[in-house]
């Protein structure tokens, strides 16, 4: 294979890129497809389980009470129908960095710009909270600095992504592994001290707790709405699987696997797990910004139970930071193959991995956890409403792109997906409305709020960087990713 070399127009020309010669098969963006069904799977099933679950439903059991499990139910099925257009899309073509890849065909160059850079961000700021937070769990045991167990993790997660796709997916795999034997160990000792009474908590433990003490709805629909933000940031990571497209074995048989379990996903990891904790624990007894996992094993009895509660939510903190990198340093190459980005971040290494663009993301997640230490506090809740909104944009591209496929497909112009969405388009325009619902919830809760605030600076910046873009290659094609052969690192 020859390679050519990667620029945009009035660039001096780049240095030859070398070829390489590899056993596997190679997506037609370059990418080897090294990841197989089981890392597919696991992927998909950790995108749904995160620190949002882990810490963030403190905060809202608090705000909610037993509602939140139905606010869990609502907004799980609004991912499964995100998720099945995103399917539909997935298997029409499947692409690296698929939302903005459909939202540049479907809605135009500006859009596909715009969310190239959104879920970028998304994955930048997502990747600074959760190696902060896996600093900070680090000191649960032993008294290190925070800021060296940061610049470890950072490192080590870093390394992990360059050194080939199939770690990435091995390292993700176990990851999701030791969150969903937690989850599923916490379901099955919660339903043993319901029907056999061992431990503490045993001679209180009952499932009218779910109704008890202020019925259903403490705090009444207001509460429960409120909580929305929270229940949709726990769903970010969910759509994954759709930058992994262009890495997968065999996407036309494993992505359409992975996205058919996000309903018993959501069904056990989340409902399930609630309605067990809160059976056994009354909603009263928990305090915001404080694991309910860890709070349940203590009130239990179960000494032990915090310390191994307290891995497994590093492990996720841990799990998302090692998501973000990976699809950070995917998405900006698909912003410089399509003349968006530094044309530098097209280039890869021999074991088929964006170097530039990951190590760029990386550094600026260092940045943040300089940040997060001058100034802490509010400053995570206020990282975590952004993140939330970056994602809702992902998603609401989604939902566009699909919409705009379908017409396309009605009038002939395209060939029809083989996986497609049930329901669509009303399900698609549903979930639309409900995104748009939980936007304008966020103007009512006033740490939220910042977020909204900070959007439309965000949003100006792409406008203008856009202009600039057009300015300087107003003429500029997409790139054909099949001239972009892998480099050397």
């Amino acid at each position: 294979m020859t390679s050519t070399q990667v620029g945009t127009p009035g660039e001096e020309p780049a240095e030859p890129l070398a070829p390489v010669e590899t056993k596997q098969e190679e997506s037609g963006e370059g990418y080897h497809r090294a990841l197989g069904a089981r890392q597919i799977q696991m992927i998909a099933i950790g995108g749904a389980i995160g620190t949002g679950l882990f810490l963030g439903a403190g905060t809202a059991i608090s705000k909610a009470g037993p509602s939140l499990i139905l606010a869990y139910a609502a907004a799980g099925l609004v991912i499964y129908f995100i998720m099945r257009a995103l399917g539909e899309l997935l298997l029409y073509r499947p692409v690296s960095g698929s939302f903005a890849e459909y939202a540049r065909e479907f809605l135009g160059p500006f859009f596909g710009f715009v969310t190239g850079w959104t879920y970028w961000l998304n994955w930048v700021i997502t990747g600074i909270t959760e190696v902060t937070a896996a600093a900070k769990y680090m000191t649960f045991w032993w008294d290190i600095p925070q800021w060296a167990s940061s610049l470890a993790f950072t490192v080590l997660l870093f390394g992990a992504n360059l050194i080939s796709v199939k770690l990435f997916g091995e390292l993700e795999f176990w990851f999701s592994m030791v969150k969903v034997t937690a989850i599923v160990g916490m379901i099955l000792i919660c339903l043993g001290i319901l029907t056999l009474g061992f431990t503490d908590a045993g001679q209180t433990a009952s499932v009218s707790h779910l109704w008890d003490d202020g019925g259903l709805f403490p705090h009444g629909l207001s509460g429960t709405l409120m909580t929305l933000q929270i229940v949709m940031f726990a769903f970010l990571a969910v759509e994954l699987v759709g930058v992994t497209a262009g890495e997968s074995e065999d996407p036309e048989k494993n992505l359409p696997k992975a996205i058919n379990t996000v309903p018993w996903r959501i069904a056990v990891f989340y409902i399930g797990a609630l309605i067990m904790i809160l059976s056994v624990v009354p909603w009263k007894r928990f305090q915001p910004d404080v694991s309910p996992f860890v709070a349940a094993f203590e009130q239990m009895g179960l000494g032990i139970g915090a310390a191994i509660v307290n891995f497994v939510v590093l492990t996720a903190a841990l799990s998302s930071c090692n998501s973000g990198m990976y699809s950070t340093g995917r998405m900006l190459r698909d912003l410089s193959l399509n003349h968006q980005g530094p044309a530098r971040f097209a280039r890869l290494t021999r074991a088929g991995t964006p170097l530039l663009g990951t190590a760029f993301s990386a550094a600026l997640m260092l940045v943040g956890v300089w940040i997060n230490y001058m100034w802490p506090g509010k400053a995570f809740q206020y990282v975590m409403s952004l993140a939330t909104i970056c994602g809702l944009w992902a998603w609401i591209m989604i939902l566009l792109c699909q919409l705009r496929y379908r017409r396309k497909t009605a009038r002939g112009e395209l060939p029809g997906s083989s996986y497609p969405a049930p329901g669509a388009p009303f399900t698609s325009l549903f979930a639309l409305a409900f995104l748009l619902f939980v936007l304008v919830l966020m103007g009512f809760d006033k740490d939220a709020r910042v977020a909204l605030y900070a959007a439309p600076v965000w949003g100006a910046l792409l406008v203008g960087a856009y202009r600039v873009h057009l300015a300087r290659a107003p003429y500029a094609r997409p790139a054909n990713p099949e001239e972009t052969a892998p480099a050397e690192a």
